[in-house]
């Protein structure tokens, strides 16, 4: 009992100082190395806590060996630009002056509905309002407003404007959203109307959002754009 207390206490502290190495980052900011050696770490500590049999150096070496291993690469990234974007890749521009880059979203399995869900943390609820959203290495989500939107707002010159709610996806991909349609009130006839009066089909659709005033912003698979309101 008492060896394996012993053998935890220094696994511990062997972890805290791979950590440390590894620099002061939340998981979701890790790039694709450390995520790497992090996960590794973890799986070559339990082996010698699990098994007192097991030799201790056995699990501290490897460990041990990939933060130097960690370190080296670190280093190279700093020095080459070229192996930085091998090891870790590109930021990838997803949106651009309001309008979705869909081979950019494919190329990286990205949904329509992850993409909305990380604008609305990033206080962006209408697609128009954003000239780039680019989607960094480690995979959070960089917003660039555009002026009109981000430095200047009614408010700040105290003039009152209408509240026209959330905008939500209703078809995304060809296929119609339910429960988005319930959050901003409509129906599957209400969307159906919007696309008679367009002349296209759900299946050309590749989104269409909608708000609680009833504007809307259609957007076909041939990336084409078109703006509206139906009360």
């Amino acid at each position: 009992m008492f060896i394996s207390f012993v053998r935890t206490i220094i696994l511990y502290f062997t972890i805290i100082l791979a950590v440390r190495v590894m620099g002061k980052r939340q998981i979701n900011q890790l790039q694709t190395s450390e995520l790497v050696v992090t996960l590794l770490i973890s799986d070559l500590a339990v082996i010698p806590m699990q098994d007192s049999g097991q030799p201790l150096f056995s699990g501290l070496i490897p460990i041990l060996v990939l933060i130097a291993l960690e370190v080296l690469v670190s280093v190279f990234m700093l020095k080459s630009s070229r192996f930085h974007r091998l090891v870790c890749g590109k930021p990838v521009v997803i949106i651009k002056d309001g309008r979705i880059i869909q081979e950019n979203m494919q190329e990286l399995r990205m949904s329509v509905e992850d993409l909305f869900e990380q604008l609305r943390q990033k206080d962006v609820f209408v697609l128009s309002d954003v000239t780039y959203a680019i989607v960094e290495t480690n995979g959070t989500l960089s917003v660039v407003k555009k002026a009109a939107v981000d430095y200047l707002r009614p408010s700040d010159m105290g003039v009152k404007v209408k509240d026209e709610g959330l905008e939500v996806v209703v078809v995304s991909d060809g296929d119609l959203s339910v429960g988005s349609m319930h959050l901003c009130g409509k129906n599957e006839e209400w969307i159906h109307s919007i696309l008679k009066s367009e002349a296209v089909p759900l299946s050309e659709v590749f989104i269409l959002t909608v708000n609680t005033a009833g504007h809307y912003t259609l957007i076909r698979r041939d990336g084409s754009l078109k703006k509206g309101v139906k009360k």
